[in-house]
């Protein structure tokens, strides 16, 4: 398996463009090749016509090769105006050479492929590119001079060296090799130059994702490019943001129920102990019964706020909705909390209309959110303080309005007061969930939970649920059926 995304560029796409590159090469190369070569045999096929036209005085006369069209051949010699291009042969029909521009002997042993194959070809004509005894290369062309009997009087031959054809040819391989090239390292020096680009800010995000999986939540990425790239460094540092507040948030935890479990269990096992110690009177026993008691139900209290938590966090927190009376669950919550409020010295007013609309809702979790926000309005309000509760029907929704004369929140922690484990006031008992587990009951039954305080004058928690509507109702009635 190719590592790394360089490799694999260079494996899957560079080399891939090489071959294509070498196979246009040689197919150029042929083409060249051909070209030059092509030029060359029409050029002698031209100059064979013209000679054949210019000797055709010889093939009309009836008299064939003799005195005179032997002088006439060696004068068309003689005066061949293309020597220094090609050697020009006069070939007797029985292959003897009988003239040649070069002004020598010609090789008795040199074969001559194309005169031989000229003489059996139907059209007097033949080609052969070979290398002579010399070991130059060349393309020979003969084509036969005929009478008007069809009889063979000479065969004209003219060779032409390829030295210069292939010099040039050469020098169009060096030409093309060196534009591909050039057009190949402007494609992958690019490439390359591209590759970095995403190949180091990659290793960079790696590293970085390396060291926040260490624990190191400050570390960040620098953002390079706003591509897709520059997205995923938003990405980790968003992440590593969002870790960084959960394990927060995890030691807040821990610190926040730590502290809290301490406390009545403190309690609980001090008077455990002052109880268990000889026989203490009645009065004394019935306080630590009390407290015992009391501090019990707050921990059964907390324990349950952890669980709906857990719920919350897992998203498994459920309802069992069903038509109710909110007035009834929120008279039971007052109810439940205002021997405290007496007991606190401060002052709980209930103010409610006679009847609502009902609502599509859990009862008990209601109670629960109730409960929570008016335990929180007695927590925070001191002596002869005034808590008010108001009930408030508007546009199909419900409003249940809780206020308090308390300390007030500040503006800073206003924005996140609804947050999981924070608390603004941390010399009053609580976890610091209670509000959230609110917050996510009442967002369950399509409402809202809304939070307005000013420091040092109290605290307004408006609770708004939806009327039961006739969408509600079909809910219900299929719900009801078996």
């Amino acid at each position: 398996m190719v590592k790394g995304i360089t490799n694999r560029w260079i494996v899957n796409y560079l080399s891939v463009t090489i071959l294509i590159v070498i196979a246009l090469i040689f197919g150029l190369l042929f083409m060249v090749r051909s070209y030059y070569y092509e030029s060359i045999k029409t050029t002698l096929v031209d100059k064979g016509a013209e000679t054949i036209t210019a000797l055709s005085d010889i093939a009309l006369s009836d008299e064939g090769y003799n005195a005179s069209a032997e002088a006439r051949l060696r004068e068309y010699t003689e005066n061949f105006a293309d020597k220094e291009l090609m050697e020009l042969m006069i070939i007797s029909s029985n292959g003897d050479v009988l003239f040649n521009t070069t002004g020598f002997e010609p090789d008795a042993n040199q074969s001559m492929p194309d005169f031989d194959q000229a003489m059996i070809s139907s059209d007097s004509k033949a080609f052969w590119k070979g290398a002579l005894n010399s070991g130059e290369n060349v393309i020979a062309y003969t084509q036969l001079l005929r009478n008007k009997n069809g009889d063979c009087i000479v065969g004209i031959r003219f060779v032409v060296s390829l030295v210069l054809a292939d010099n040039k040819i050469v020098t169009a391989i060096f030409v093309i090799v060196a534009a591909f090239l050039l057009l190949l390292a402007s494609f992958i020096i690019p490439g390359l130059l591209f590759l970095r680009t995403i190949v180091k800010p990659v290793r960079e995000l790696s590293a970085t994702a390396k060291r926040i999986a260490q624990g190191d939540y400050e570390t960040k990425v620098a953002k390079r490019y706003d591509d897709e790239v520059g997205e995923l460094a938003d990405s980790i540092n968003y992440m590593s943001e969002e870790i960084k507040a959960s394990d927060t948030l995890k030691n807040d935890f821990i610190s926040s129920v730590s502290h809290e479990l301490r406390t009545p269990l403190t309690a609980i096992k001090g008077w455990a102990e002052t109880m268990s110690i000889g026989e203490p009177d009645p009065v004394t026993m019935n306080k630590g019964l009390n407290i015992i008691i009391n501090e019990t139900e707050r921990l059964a209290s907390m324990v349950e706020e952890l669980l709906d938590f857990s719920r919350i966090q897992s998203g498994r927190m459920g309802l069992v909705t069903g038509k109710m009376d909110l007035l009834a669950e929120l008279d039971e919550a007052v109810y439940m909390l205002k021997e405290r409020a007496i007991s606190e010295k401060k002052h709980l007013i209930y103010d409610h209309p006679e009847n609502v609309t009902p609502v599509l809702g859990d009862k008990n979790r209601l109670r629960q959110v109730f409960i929570n926000i008016i335990d929180n309005a007695l927590k925070y309000t001191p002596e002869d303080g005034e808590i008010g509760i108001q009930v408030v029907e508007h546009d199909e929704m419900i409003f249940v309005i809780i206020t308090d004369t308390g300390c007030g929140i500040k503006k800073e922690d206003l924005p996140r007061i609804k947050d999981k484990f924070y608390k603004a006031n941390q010399t009053v008992r609580g976890s610091g969930i209670g509000l959230a587990v609110a917050d996510e009951i009442i967002n369950l039954h399509k409402g809202k939970l809304e939070i307005d305080s000013v420091e040092g004058e109290g605290t307004t928690v408006t609770i708004s649920l939806p009327v039961l509507d006739s969408d509600d109702e079909k809910i219900l009635q299929g719900d009801n059926v078996p």
